[in-house]
């Protein structure tokens, strides 16, 4: 039986600080987040963000335009807050490292889904068939933290060699499908639990992978 829990406001916030085009793609992460791209009019992205919706399309032609946006924005949050800033990314072996960046996003999964599902996972779902704008903006997200992650797991592989058959790019988009139907088992569960369960096997497989070569 799911979990239950009251729903409340997205918790991500709209910087204060920015122009209206930062409000608005800022605001668009948090509210598809929340409630799905469908669901999220250009109306609410407004009020979120705090402009007009004269400013709206003084920047962007249609919500279309803003979600694609967006998801190039969510590739730079991406880098920033996975790649740049967290400790794991200075770990001298690329393997601990690869180890280090799993155990970090075990560790993103806690609180509301919204706070730690994907943006563009969460809006490709909805979109792949109805807009190939947004469906080639996300394609291009996911592909940009795949081939980013591929670029620690090649490194692992140099040293200490792999499983027969399995490329660095393939693996880090097998780390990216895991994290993205943990996301999805943790929004049908109401609770992130079954989620992390399903990323601490996957770090066990990395580990076999290496060791099981």
């Amino acid at each position: 039986m799911p979990a239950s829990r009251t729903k409340k406001a997205p918790s991500t916030r709209v910087p204060a600080a920015g122009s209206a085009r930062e409000k608005l793609i800022a605001a668009a992460i948090a509210t598809v987040r929340y409630k799905g791209f469908s669901a999220t009019s250009v109306d609410e992205i407004c009020q979120a963000a705090g402009v007009t919706k004269g400013a709206f399309f003084h920047h962007f032609a249609s919500k279309e335009a803003l979600a694609v946006a967006a998801a190039g924005a969510w590739t730079d949050i991406a880098e920033q807050r996975i790649f740049t800033q967290p400790d794991w990314t200075r770990i001298p072996d690329p393997l601990e490292r690869l180890l280090g960046h799993i155990d970090f996003r075990l560790s993103m999964l806690d609180g509301p889904a919204e706070d730690f599902t994907c943006f563009v996972g969460t809006m490709v779902q909805e979109s792949y068939n109805s807009s190939d704008p947004i469906r080639a903006a996300c394609d291009a997200s996911i592909r940009a933290y795949a081939l980013r992650l591929a670029e620690d797991i090649q490194q692992a592989i140099d040293i200490y060699g792999i499983a027969s058959g399995v490329s660095a790019v393939s693996l880090a988009y097998h780390i990216q499908a895991v994290l993205q139907g943990a996301f999805i088992l943790a929004k049908a569960n109401g609770n992130p639990v079954i989620a992390r369960d399903s990323v601490m096997h996957l770090q066990r497989y990395v580990i076999m992978l290496f060791t099981q070569k």
